[in-house]
């Protein structure tokens, strides 16, 4: 089994998931790359987790009635599913189609929203922001049951175009107008939620979508170059064919899933990092109609996003996702998985509840004096704990590979056992030298499982280490 099989699988597990410890991706390389690709394309026809187990150990995530219990539940989702690129589609539109704790008429119904990415982010574009404009907790949210046809509110028809759709512009041209907005936001006139039932004495009913047609404006209008009594319909097909929304897309997808980029903002007068790749994305969105699942499989086969390893930087919930499925903690919902989501929050990402409709500003802006000290020591303790089952069968598969190691193979083995991880050279070499300092490297010496355990720690501390 090649080396290199191995690191482009580490890769794309990194990318599609969040991550996997070693002897899962030697049983990928051995079932191959394109055939792991569609099974991450196609999480249905792998088991679900058993929600019964979760629920019965974890009752406060029956009523989802705050933040802190929903946090919970999606942080062991990201670790223990079998369907990782579900879980890290719907992080992908979370950061994109953004709802906020912060601003929300029940805390449920954000787990709903989380829900249809789930079911609906591999789909089509076209659907998924329908889906999206009907989703109570987005028609809460951006005010859109407080828009009425005698007074319009802009927030819906706003965000929809600027930050969910096709975006302010592309290759120094605008997409859209003010007029544009305005006449937007009279199509959806009507799309609200019907009125809450009383809490008692059964609990919270789940909020509704209605169509009030008396509260429509259905007068003409002209949207993006057509005229006519449009509605909210009538909005989400012409934004969905619109070449700026396939550009937004592919740059958003490239953006989570290959390389980082610059922020959104600056996306009108900025060109693309891989113009090649983008257009390729492009072409597929109109040639799938508007496909995501498509779409990233044209990405995930393509040159551009096998060579970009190292070329992201971990968000929050990646890192911890991440290490705990490394070290194979928190499969089983015990004590502690809310200082495990709490420490999301605490690298930057407070899970459904973003900063703003933006989302996250992600890349570099994701560290700081304060997060990185919060990443290392998060991932410093954990892949130093021995008595963790993933660091165990890391200590061991080194153990196996003869009564002595070398400072170079201590330092190479286990780079690989993190996930093929590379190091500048400088870095390196700081790596075998302190190696080196502790002496040869026997392996049935007591003090083996330590040396690796902190040669564990030391790997994780680097800058290199804050890149997927």
């Amino acid at each position: 089994m090649a080396d290199q099989d191995i690191a482009l699988m580490a890769h794309l597990m990194r990318r599609a998931g969040f991550g996997a410890p070693y002897a899962e991706l030697e049983a990928r390389v051995a079932n191959g790359y394109e055939a792991t690709v569609e099974e991450l394309l196609n999480p249905e026809r792998q088991p679900e987790l058993d929600l019964d187990i979760m629920l019965r150990y974890k009752t406060e995530w029956v009523s989802k009635a705050g933040l802190e219990g929903q946090q919970e539940e999606w942080t062991y989702r990201m670790i223990n599913t079998k369907r990782p690129l579900e879980e890290k589609i719907a992080l992908f539109w979370h950061g994109i189609l953004c709802t906020g704790h912060a601003k929300c008429e029940n805390p449920r119904q954000q787990e709903f929203e989380i829900d249809m990415f789930r079911r609906d982010g591999l789909g089509s574009v076209h659907d998924l922001l329908l889906g999206l404009a009907q989703d109570p907790a987005m028609v809460f949210f951006l005010d859109n049951c407080m828009s009425h046809k005698d007074a319009i509110n802009e927030n819906w028809g706003r965000e929809l175009l600027e930050l969910f759709s096709m975006g302010v512009g592309m290759d120094g041209q605008p997409n859209y107008t003010e007029d544009d907005v305005k006449e937007a936001a009279r199509a959806f006139t009507g799309w609200t939620v019907a009125n809450a039932m009383p809490r008692y004495p059964y609990g919270r009913y789940r909020s509704q979508f209605i169509y009030d047609p008396s509260d429509h404006d259905d007068g003409e209008k002209t949207f993006l170059g057509e005229t006519g009594n449009l509605n909210g319909e009538d909005i989400i097909r012409i934004v969905a064919k619109h070449p700026g929304t396939a550009r937004f897309i592919a740059r958003h997808l490239y953006n989570f899933f290959v390389a980082d980029e610059p922020q959104v903002p600056a996306w009108q007068h900025t060109p693309p990092r891989d113009p090649e790749l983008i257009k390729k994305l492009e072409d597929e969105y109109f040639s799938s109609n508007y496909n995501i699942r498509s779409m990233l499989r044209v990405l995930f086969n393509s040159d551009g996003f096998k060579k970009a390893r190292f070329a992201k930087v971990k968000s929050p919930a990646e890192t911890v996702a991440g290490t705990m499925r490394l070290v194979g903690d928190f499969t089983f919902p015990k004590p502690g998985l809310n200082a495990l989501a709490l420490t999301i929050r605490y690298m930057g990402q407070d899970l459904l509840n973003p900063p703003t409709v933006e989302g996250w500003h992600t890349g570099r802006e994701w560290i700081d004096s304060g997060t990185l000290v919060e990443r290392i020591n998060f991932t410093a303790d954990n892949v130093g704990n021995l008595n963790l089952p993933g660091v165990r069968a890391i200590v061991e598969r080194l153990r196996a590979e003869g009564p002595t190691l070398s400072p170079e193979r201590l330092v190479e083995g286990c780079l690989e056992q993190l996930g093929a991880y590379e190091l500048a050279e400088s870095t390196r070499n700081e790596l075998v030298a302190l190696a080196h300092n502790e002496g040869e490297v026997q392996t049935g010496d007591e003090k083996f499982d330590t040396r690796v355990a902190q040669m564990l720690q030391s790997i994780v501390a680097t800058t290199e280490y804050l890149f997927a």
